[in-house]
């Protein structure tokens, strides 16, 4: 039988109070800050990787250190999209598009940015087998005309492009190919790194003269604290200024604690457990839809998340451009037991899903209550908890059977879930389907926002109607922050920026 939530929070609990190395309240080891306490921001996961271009890139931890670390072009200030080191662009014809670059941004290193830096930075993108690959398989040529200008020349329209660009971090064109990037990086964000001690904690240092102002915090420090109870004491305590993400009990706990506070909004977090499309008997949609239906969706979440998640109705979170709901599947075990048979699995199926345990809030609980339920209809599935790099090796690899993650539409549009991870050619979960990569291309080359959106909706039903996986629940974006802190913004990714947060007192 599967373990409550408290009993799940309490062990983790008394895990977390044995790993005194991850308890907030020690001291930031050469601070910068003067004897100021730096600012302590603890989320979940990890970050083992500071490298903008590299294999990391879309983790959220790395994507929360990169934030503070380094400049995009264009950034995302709630719906739209807004200038940052380009201070404006054009369109002169569909394939190019031009950027005027800010005259008086520095890196930390005291060196100019230039054009030089923005082409040698996009090309590495362009050129990577990193995840962010399918974002830029259309560019053609980067060129800089001079030092203030960039030139984007694509193979064909991209109607993503400014969007992809939020994910663009700019670092010098010296230090690309550099052993230490991925450790002692240079930007020209509104941070430095101090110190970094991969899967343990960052040390960041303002920058008096960051070029949209100088952050007010002394000092930045983000820990490593997996265990849920662990963060939330240290927030009750005054050890930890914010964290998040917070699962529902711990919400519940949090409520009406002198000194602390609560910020929520729609988040673009969501579990997705995928069937390897590939892979016998998930080769078979019957079998897929048949675990659908095998699935108490909406109680499973209830009684997991309350209000701290919503049953997802797509493939994306509402809160994504390009969502479109869908019919759930009903849940009808009897009728999962006669597709199964349908199928030829008329005695079941043995098969194994893998997770690694800070993937997302209660994701071994979630894995635990799915694997119960498709118990009832005869499929035995083995659960397999390991390490983040065994999970990221395995999933590159194609070597599994179920996956269960937490996936984050990281830039709010469609594309970087659907384009990136659901063609063809990326190949991420087996599943091929030549009608979903026509949509996709066409979404993602199209500038007019409303076809877009429809095109979307096609994907999304194609999608959830092939059952490529299961999608129970997407998570709010909810934040606890002692009372103290101000000006802070939460973000519906994870990813909140802290040039602007104060502390009072």
């Amino acid at each position: 039988m599967a373990t409550s939530r408290r009993q799940f929070l309490t062990l983790l609990g008394a895990a977390g109070a044995a790993v005194a190395g991850c308890a907030p309240g020690g001291p930031a080891t050469g601070s910068a800050s003067g004897g100021n306490r730096p600012f302590n921001a603890a989320f979940y996961q990890a970050i083992n990787d500071l490298d903008p271009h590299g294999a990391s890139a879309v983790d959220e931890a790395s994507l929360l250190a990169n934030r503070q670390i380094y400049d995009t072009l264009v950034a995302r200030d709630g719906d739209r999209l807004v200038p940052r080191l380009a201070t404006s662009w054009k369109q002169p014809d569909d394939t190019t598009w031009e950027f005027i670059l800010r005259e008086d941004v520095v890196f930390h290193d005291g060196t100019k940015l230039t054009s030089a830096d923005v082409k040698a930075s996009l090309e590495r993108l362009a050129a990577s087998d990193g995840p962010q690959k399918p974002l830029w398989s259309a560019v053609d040529a980067v060129e800089a005309p001079d030092a203030g200008t960039i030139r984007i020349t694509t193979k064909d329209p991209l109607g993503t492009m400014l969007v992809n660009l939020t994910l663009a971090f700019i670092v010098p064109a010296a230090r690309i190919g550099k052993a230490d990037l991925s450790r002692s990086p240079i930007g020209s964000g509104p941070f430095a790194v101090e110190s970094f001690t991969p899967s343990s904690q960052l040390l960041l240092k303002p920058v008096p003269g960051y070029w949209g102002g100088a952050a007010k915090l002394p000092g930045l420090r983000l820990p490593y604290i997996p265990e849920a109870s662990t963060r939330i004491t240290s927030l009750q305590n005054g050890e930890v200024d914010v964290t998040w993400i917070i699962p529902p009990d711990e919400l519940t706990r949090l409520g009406g604690v002198n000194g602390v506070k609560i910020d929520s909004k729609p988040g673009v977090n969501y579990f997705l457990a995928w069937f390897n499309c590939g892979r016998k008997p998930f080769s078979d949609p019957r079998v897929r839809r048949a675990l659908h239906h095998a699935l108490d969706v909406k109680s499973i979440v209830s009684s997991l998340y309350g209000d701290a998640a919503a049953v997802m109705d797509a493939p994306i979170p509402s809160a994504v451009f390009g969502h479109a709901p869908q019919q759930p599947y009903d849940y009808d075990p009897d009728l999962a037991k006669r597709e199964l048979a349908e199928a030829g699995h008329g005695s079941g199926i043995r098969t194994s899903m893998m997770w690694f345990k800070d993937t997302g809030p209660l994701a071994t609980e979630l894995a635990q209550s799915i694997i119960s339920a498709w118990a009832k209809v005869g499929v035995v599935v083995e659960p397999q908890q390991i390490e983040k790099a065994a999970w990221l090796k395995r999933l590159t690899a194609l070597d599994w059977d179920i996956e269960l993650q937490v996936n984050t539409v990281t830039t709010g549009d469609a594309d970087y879930t659907l384009g990136r991870l659901y063609t063809s050619e990326a190949n991420r979960m087996g599943y091929r389907n030549k009608e979903l990569d026509g949509i996709l291309a066409k979404a993602r080359s199209t500038s007019g926002q409303d076809e877009r959106k429809s095109l979307y909706a096609q994907a999304c039903e194609i999608i959830w109607r092939d059952a490529v996986g299961v999608f129970p629940a997407a998570l709010s974006s909810t934040y606890g922050l002692r009372s103290s802190v101000a000006r802070f913004v939460p973000a519906a990714n994870s990813q909140p920026e802290f040039r602007t947060v104060s502390t009072a007192g």
